[in-house]
């Protein structure tokens, strides 16, 4: 289910927040240029990174003012302004103290807020982010100039496309469902001309001055061949930042729940925690999960084109969230999908899409076929 939202007032501009998890640390994620909290959870996969990093704490999440659910505003603000708006939302949920974690200029966001408000923030988690986005004389990895204005252009020529999903997740550009889901999000995120203001807004972010003054427990997580924000920017945080941890992962992804967000959820959670989380390693036999809705053929006829592709999305999204719930891997949408491979797993996973499936007055039917392999 997605979590309810809620608005806090900051400085009279209402700030949109999701809360979920009931863990003893609290978290707020701040997200990268644009989002949308309910659009978060279309994507099984953001779904799961949110409900991993709920599974030991109580995750706060918040739409930036501007953008999202959250009000718009005539005028995009500062740096300043923005991270504010995390203290309000910590002031409306009852934290005193929260690790801050921030994706992308979020990261940026974060270490600001560090920096001014240390007494408030237990740890600082910073994924794929940087001090200063543009090129400078003493900042030789920063995005150039050029690079900026054709992204300005795309974004006025392509908005309501999957813009930038190039450099920000090139393991799924071949991804279709991802791409649109990728398009979706961008649309419910923000208009093309905030999309745009945001962007130049970003181009003027350097925290490099506060980075020597904090003195909070910090993670930097960097993919090591990320497109959008090079790994030299993360190497950067954490030598400016005293005692910081650098774990630069493997991949070429910005985005951190995508490419390999397992590492990057055991790190966070064994920065935090102290404790990492041990995946299971077991021999089985892989599973093989065939669905398909009871009397396709008929319904189809009955239904029409329109509406039967509507109902045959909807079967296919629910079997996606049950296989990221149990760890499950799509194989085709023409025939299966492969199941988790322990035997409870596998029954689980069939059981509660076929329930889901009635409740989305579907009728579906599941098979399973098995092969011997050893897994993790």
């Amino acid at each position: 289910m997605i979590p309810e939202t809620r608005y806090a007032s900051s400085d009279g501009v209402s700030i949109a927040y999701q809360t979920i998890g009931d863990g003893p640390i609290d978290i707020v994620a701040v997200p990268g240029w644009v989002s949308n909290l309910d659009a978060f959870w279309e994507e099984p996969s953001v779904e799961a990174f949110w409900r991993r990093l709920a599974s030991f704490s109580r995750l706060i999440l918040f739409d930036k003012r501007g953008t999202g659910l959250s009000d718009r505003v005539a005028e995009l603000p500062s740096l300043e302004v923005r991270m504010d708006d995390v203290r309000a939302v910590l002031d409306a949920v009852g934290s005193e103290r929260a690790a801050v974690l921030g994706i992308s200029e979020g990261g940026s966001m974060c270490a600001l807020f560090a920096a001014t408000y240390p007494e408030r923030t237990s740890a600082l988690v910073m994924l794929g982010s940087f001090a200063r986005l543009t090129l400078a004389l003493d900042y030789p990895f920063g995005r150039s100039p050029e690079a900026s204005d054709e992204f300005l252009r795309a974004i006025e020529r392509d908005w309501g496309k999957p813009v930038g999903i190039e450099l920000r997740a090139p393991s799924r550009i071949a991804d279709e469902r991802f791409r649109q889901w990728w398009a979706r999000y961008l649309r419910a995120s923000a208009s093309p001309s905030a999309a745009a203001t945001l962007v130049r807004m970003n181009m003027q972010i350097d925290v490099r001055p506060v980075l020597p003054s904090i003195r909070v427990p910090t993670l930097v997580l960097h993919a090591v061949g990320d497109r959008a924000i090079p790994v030299e920017n993360g190497r950067y945080l954490a030598r400016m930042i005293q005692g910081a941890k650098l774990v630069e992962v493997r991949g070429s992804d910005h985005l951190p729940y995508t490419e390999d967000a397992e590492a990057i959820l055991d790190e966070i959670e064994e920065f935090l925690t102290g404790v990492r989380h041990h995946a299971e390693t077991e021999r089985v036999l892989a599973t093989v999960l065939f669905t398909d809705i009871v009397g396709a053929t008929e319904k189809a006829g009955v239904l029409g084109d329109r509406r039967w592709r509507q109902l045959l999305e909807s079967h296919h999204q629910v079997v996606r969230r049950e296989l990221v719930r149990f760890r499950g891997r799509e194989i085709d949408t023409a025939g299966g999908a492969s199941s988790p491979p322990s035997t409870g797993r596998r029954a689980r996973c069939a059981a509660h899409a076929r329930c889901r499936a009635r409740s989305n007055r579907s009728a579906s039917r599941c098979a399973l076929a098995h092969t011997r392999v050893s897994a993790r």
